[in-house]
């Protein structure tokens, strides 16, 4: 029996339609002058700290300080509702709307595992007032590690739930291989959803124990 669902946000919950990519564009554009195109230089399931790292190397063409960074971070969230709100391509992914809910009335825990670093988490999740399902998390801002900010999520699930969760009774459900990757290495199963950039057979092969076109069909809760 499944008692708690960790959520992917960015290809799996919802897409913002490349808002967070203009946020970033806009930060770097304010704080240092040049069109940063992020996904150019990026690819799905990486953290919002290793992409300020990255803009700064491959960009800029030097390694941030800390404070450069922070500033960049602070920058891309001061732009970031603005660009959501004003996203014409922002959607959520099939069956999400529904789902959500049907497992909040079953009495299972639902949690965010993502990349995104926590405010902006929740702007992105906002828009389509989807906060109110999530009483836990683990994020970007915890780790730019998968796999740590995951076990994170798990440990906050356990305070919320006041008991650790049986890791047994716990999966994942993420869009991309790094998801299946991060679960897995927190002790979790996973659901992999095609509604990103990868297909069920590419996210079979990561080795997600359920692959599904998305959560309408086949999702095992």
């Amino acid at each position: 029996m499944i008692k708690a669902v960790l959520f992917d946000i960015d290809g799996t919950l919802l897409v913002t339609g490349g808002a967070g990519a203009v946020a970033w564009q806009r930060a770097f554009r304010e704080l240092h002058g040049i069109d940063a195109n992020i996904e150019e230089h990026t690819h799905a399931g990486m953290t919002d700290p290793e992409i300020a790292e990255i803009v700064f190397r491959e960009v800029i063409g030097r390694d941030g300080s800390d404070a450069e960074r922070a500033q960049a971070i602070a920058g891309y969230l001061g732009h970031l509702e603005d660009a959501v709100d004003e996203s014409d391509r922002y959607r959520v992914m099939p069956g999400i709307e529904e789902t959500l809910p049907r497992l909040v009335e079953q009495g299972v825990l639902l949690g965010i595992v993502t990349g995104n670093i926590e405010a902006a988490a929740h702007i992105k999740l906002a828009r389509a007032d989807l906060n109110r399902f999530f009483a836990f998390g683990g994020y970007g801002s915890d780790s730019r590690d998968r796999t740590e900010l995951t076990k994170k999520g798990i440990e906050r699930g356990g305070e919320v739930s006041d008991s650790p969760l049986e890791l047994e009774a716990t999966i994942g459900v993420g869009d991309t291989p790094r998801d299946v990757t991060a679960c897995h290495g927190a002790g979790i199963k996973v659901v992999g959803v095609a509604t990103g950039s990868y297909s069920v057979e590419e996210l079979r092969d990561a080795g997600a124990e359920w692959a599904i076109p998305d959560v309408t069909s086949g999702f095992p809760v």
